[in-house]
């Protein structure tokens, strides 16, 4: 049986290096050839093209690195859900999202399936520190 919970962490810990740095190809190389990443208003990328697609999209519009963390996974059985907070500046202000991924990961330890939810609201907003530390 594979260890979600540590594919969950080393999910978030590739994102909270990739991020910042914008590096498309480290986020995508933890999604299956062929698996799904469903973003805001449901739209659905396929495969690792699509996820690539997507992120270059996102991080073209961010004129300065984010800042970003991540929560502790939840996790049950090939299932977790990674709640985040991030701090992005799209324009001259900043921008807060907070969201919550539902990652479903293969036998081969790679993303089959990902659902991102998340709420931008304008300014910098803290995050919880119960949730984030």
């Amino acid at each position: 049986m594979t260890d979600v919970r540590m594919l969950a962490r080393r999910w978030a810990e590739v994102w909270t290096r990739a991020w910042p740095a914008q590096d498309v190809e480290a986020i995508t190389a933890l999604q299956a050839e062929s698996g799904d990443h469903y973003a805001s208003m449901f739209r659905r990328y396929s495969g690792r093209a699509g996820l690539r697609a997507y992120l270059q999209e996102c991080f073209a519009e961010e004129k300065r690195p984010a800042e970003v963390r991540f929560a502790e996974p939840l996790v049950d059985g090939d299932t977790a859900a990674v709640e985040y907070w991030a701090v992005i500046h799209p324009g001259d202000e900043p921008l807060t999202i907070s969201g919550c991924t539902v990652l479903r990961f293969g036998a081969d330890g790679l993303v089959a399936e990902s659902r991102d939810y998340s709420h931008a609201t304008p300014g910098r907003s803290e995050p919880a520190p119960e949730v984030f530390g």
